[in-house]
């Protein structure tokens, strides 16, 4: 039987913001990750420890299935409020769902699992809400061979 971990971070999803690139007077240049993507990542850092209770992070293959649920924009009307409720709206906006696999996936890598490269494959989407929040459960696969 496959093990699952599930962790959740509440409040809007933030995405993986690209590494932004400084040169300073002296010429030289340095990459530093925007504060935003730092503070959210360790929070799903935060969440994804306390999901795990303890325990070592999994060594084997595993399947990601990630719900980005993201907040209903105030200029919606009543109408359109309700149809996003029913998720008859689909989040066609920012942010990038690749942005925030990669966000959730290093959120959990070494904490969760050892590394993201035992991801085999992920189930992703993303869409309106009234509670923000990134759910991400991790599935072990067994190593038996059949």
């Amino acid at each position: 039987m496959a093990e699952s971990i599930t962790f959740v971070v509440s409040g809007p999803p933030v995405a993986k913001a690209r590494a932004r690139v400084v040169r300073t007077k002296e010429g030289r240049t340095f990459a530093y990750t925007p504060s935003k993507t730092r503070k959210y990542e360790a929070h799903a850092r935060l969440c994804a420890q306390q999901a795990m209770k303890g325990r070592s992070p999994i060594e084997g293959a595993v399947t990601i299935v990630m719900r980005a649920s993201l907040p209903i924009p105030k200029s919606f009307s009543k109408r359109k409020t309700q149809a996003a409720m029913d998720q008859n709206v689909w989040h066609t906006k920012r942010p990038d769902l690749d942005n925030l696999i990669k966000s959730a996936l290093d959120a959990a890598s070494g904490i969760v699992f050892t590394d993201d490269s035992q991801v085999i494959g992920i189930t992703a989407s993303k869409f309106y809400s009234r509670q923000p929040a990134l759910s991400v459960t991790v599935i072990e696969h067994s190593s038996e061979a059949a």
